[in-house]
């Protein structure tokens, strides 16, 4: 096949998705390397415009795990995990609010508007965007539970041709409460049944998910999902990811997504091509 031939039957192959999505709303969860690597962060945000400019609706929920740990460390502050989810004291809520609200919230949008975007970076406590209660009755400090998403911020600031880019940090209901450190990948899933989004995709460091053997599992349904959690095979960090997608896709988002952010244009290649470059995770199987 010829170069020019083989870029038609790329932009061929492409076309019915370009159709399919054009006006939907996509929740992107945006982590991993793809957040601290540059090239990977340039060509992220060339993924953002692109969808964007094909008639998407994106909105952006970031993590930050590893800076906030680097600060952590570097303030002797101590941190754990435990099935995913980091332990967070009143001491640690504030260094996690800092690095997410102050730090990362705030380099992404600036990036985003400088590729031509109308980047807005909000935290959930902007517009009680997220309300949340203490996660496990506390046992987890000031990690918290989404109670409720007030998406009126998200709708007005996507009508008015904006880009939310979204700090997974929660008011309480609570007066005078520090808030809640919320697990990035649970938010984007709130966020995105909320919103009713077409998507919800997950920008990881794995290849997706992954089966006993390493392999890349393509498509999981979540009855597949309960059973490989039960098995050992879905484990540690990857539990609160697969929870999320479960949680969006039960609740009316047609698909949820888990690929690997490390991979060039990951974004471009799950959406437009037929083959994709992760797992994707549905309610049940389509007869």
């Amino acid at each position: 096949m010829s170069k020019y031939s083989r870029i038609v039957s790329i932009l061929l192959d492409s076309l019915p998705h370009i159709k399919l999505f054009n006006g939907a709303t996509m929740v992107i969860k945006y982590g991993g390397a793809a957040q601290i690597n540059p090239a990977l962060k340039e060509q992220f945000a060339i993924d953002i415009v692109m969808l964007y400019m094909l008639g998407i609706k994106p909105v952006i929920v970031h993590g930050g795990g590893n800076k906030i740990s680097q600060m952590l460390d570097l303030l002797q502050i101590p941190s754990c995990f435990e099935n995913g989810y980091r332990k967070t004291t009143l001491e640690a809520m504030k260094v996690v609010e800092m690095v997410l609200s102050g730090d990362i919230n705030k380099e992404l949008t600036a990036f985003l508007n400088h590729h031509g975007l109308k980047a807005v970076g909000i935290s959930g406590k902007d517009s009680h965007l997220l309300i949340a209660s203490p996660k496990n009755d506390g046992a987890l400090g000031y990690v918290g539970e989404i109670e409720h998403v007030n998406a009126d911020i998200i709708h007005q600031l996507i009508q008015g041709g904006f880009v939310p880019v979204v700090a997974p940090i929660a008011a309480s209901k609570e007066a005078h409460h520090p808030g809640f450190n919320i697990n990035a990948d649970i938010a984007a899933s709130e966020i995105a049944h909320t919103l009713k989004a077409k998507k919800v995709i997950f920008l990881t460091d794995t290849k997706g998910v992954l089966d006993s053997d390493g392999s890349l599992l393509h498509t999981l349904t979540t009855q597949d999902i309960q059973h490989y959690k039960k098995n050992g095979i879905i484990s540690g960090g990857m539990i609160p990811k697969v929870d999320a997608c479960t949680k969006a896709v039960v609740n009316g988002v047609e698909k949820a997504h888990i690929i690997d952010g490390r991979i060039e244009h990951s974004l471009l290649l799950e959406l437009f091509t037929s083959g994709g470059v992760g797992t994707e995770i549905i309610a049940k199987q389509i007869q």
